[in-house]
């Protein structure tokens, strides 16, 4: 048995680890997507004996995402619980036609700063959110609403002693998660998530505490196949730009994790478009399922290798974990205070937010830095989607300009024509300072325009430069001597 299963032990070792940290992340997710809690380790279960066997990456886990949170709240606001089984199943479909097609690799071109905003942005709208649900207070739906609220809802707070209750087992949660890391690395058999928990119910249980716990219907009672009905939510074009969010945005936080998860081992790398084609069978079934939907979760992911996972065996095992918890103590989730699975998101959102990152593109990459911010606030003031849509629209701008690099130099001796010579990339996005340069020049001079050092020019400068040689050419100036590489050949008279 050894010798056909060399790493059972180590494997079977991360898969409870990362069973431990899983079960609160998954049911705090799903909470805060406002479905049942099952649903969410429904997912995790998926995450783990579907996705987990598929080829792709062979040690990153899967499951419900805190980064998905804001986009499956907004589209079970919108759309209701019934028809989010449906989306999650055309995202993964969608997900699927994307690994067959090959697509997956072109995820590792979106700009880091995109990506950067666009969890700096979930973490910030995740966070207010959560701050809501702790002290059990309903939160605006909008993420600028909910930042923007705050200072009303802790006043409400303030009045009431069991809002402050709740807020103070929320914040006691976010104490034990963040001081638990301090503790001797033996009592980090316990993940810290779990260990907070546990207080935490215990704490209410003990002194009978007013505080809000999951309501639980039972793996089976949660379970919706889509019917009819919820087929004929796709006849709505509204639902299809959710669903191409769904897929888009689950697909990048998947290979992105791949990608960091690569860092942290010396094992076989991620076969991108494989694990693109794994997420994408995952969330079908989710979707069946009426589940959330799922992606790769670094958090999962690094407990994983950094229990000594060596093969795909962890992840497999760890979905076994969750369903055997599921059906053999659900009752225990009943005992879970709300306020507890809030604190432990707002950990997760504010892991979510790059400080470092930030500080570094500050200091060496400003336009980096605009782009992420201008993402990240995008996503508080309209949502997710576009957010992200804004910030690839940012940076696609400014790869434009920085590649349109033009210089224009002009040498005039005195005796004989002027000489202007232009290097670079000659784009739409330079006509300002190309009329410039050139409405500049005198008109009573010949000019000698030499366009050989241009790697590009775009038809809009091609024609500035020739509706400008032929006025300076006019019978009443002196003639313009146009010099250019047969590739950016401009004429003149």
């Amino acid at each position: 048995m050894i010798s056909r299963f060399p790493y059972l032990r180590q494997d079977l070792a991360a898969s409870i680890v990362v069973f431990l940290v899983a079960v609160p992340l998954c049911v705090g997710v799903a909470v805060a997507s406002g479905v049942p809690a099952e649903l969410g380790l429904v997912t995790g279960i998926v995450g783990g004996l579907v996705t987990g066997f598929l080829p792709g990456s062979s040690l990153q886990v899967s499951g419900p995402a805190a980064g998905l949170t804001v986009l499956v709240f907004e589209a079970v606001s919108e759309f209701g619980v019934a028809a989010l089984g449906i989306i999650v199943l055309m995202a993964g479909l969608l997900q699927l036609a994307m690994g067959f097609l090959r697509v997956g690799r072109w995820f590792r071109a979106i700009s880091v700063a995109v990506v950067e905003g666009m969890l700096c942005g979930i973490g910030l709208v995740i966070i207010a959110g959560q701050i809501y649900a702790s002290a059990g207070l309903k939160a605006p739906e909008t993420g600028l609403g909910k930042i923007v609220g705050l200072p009303s809802a802790f006043a409400d707070v303030s009045h009431s002693s069991e809002a402050l209750t709740s807020l103070a087992i929320g914040a006691g949660t976010i104490a034990v998660i963040v001081l638990w890391k301090k503790l001797p690395k033996k009592g980090h058999v316990v993940p810290g998530a779990l260990a907070a928990v546990m207080l935490a119910t215990l704490a209410t249980r003990t002194f009978s505490l007013p505080v809000s716990t999951v309501e639980v219907e039972g793996l089976l009672g949660v379970i919706q196949l889509p019917g009819a009905d919820a087929f004929s939510e796709l006849a709505s074009p509204a639902i299809w730009g959710t669903i191409v969010a769904f897929a888009l945005i689950a697909s990048a936080e998947s290979l992105f994790s791949a990608a960091a998860v690569d860092r942290l081992h010396d094992g076989p790398r991620t076969q991108y478009n494989k694990e693109m084609v794994a997420q994408g069978a995952g969330n079908t079934l989710c979707g069946l399922l009426g589940a959330l939907p799922m992606t790769a979760v670094i958090v999962r992911s690094s407990a994983n290798v950094q229990a000594g996972a060596k093969t795909k065996a962890s992840r497999v095992l760890h979905g076994a974990w969750i369903l055997l918890f599921a059906a053999a103590l659900p009752s225990a989730l009943a005992l879970i205070p709300i306020s507890a699975l809030a604190g432990i998101l707002v950990h997760a959102g504010w892991k979510l937010i790059p400080f470092r990152q930030i500080a570094e593109l500050m200091r060496g990459h400003k336009g980096e830095a605009l782009i992420l911010i201008v993402t990240a606030v995008s996503i508080v003031a309209v949502n997710l989607f576009e957010g992200v849509l804004i910030g690839i629209a940012m940076s696609v701008i400014k790869t434009a300009w920085e590649a349109s690099h033009l210089k224009l130099e002009v040498i005039d001796k005195g005796a004989g024509p002027i000489r202007v010579y232009a290097s670079g990339n000659a784009t739409f996005l330079r006509l300002p300072k190309i009329f410039d340069s050139l409405e500049a020049l005198p008109q009573d001079q010949p000019i000698e325009l030499d366009l050989t050092g241009l790697h590009h020019l775009d038809h809009a400068c091609r024609t500035a430069f020739e509706n400008w040689a032929e006025r300076h050419s006019a019978p009443t100036t002196d003639p313009v001597t146009i010099t250019a590489a047969e590739s950016v050949r401009v004429s003149s008279r």
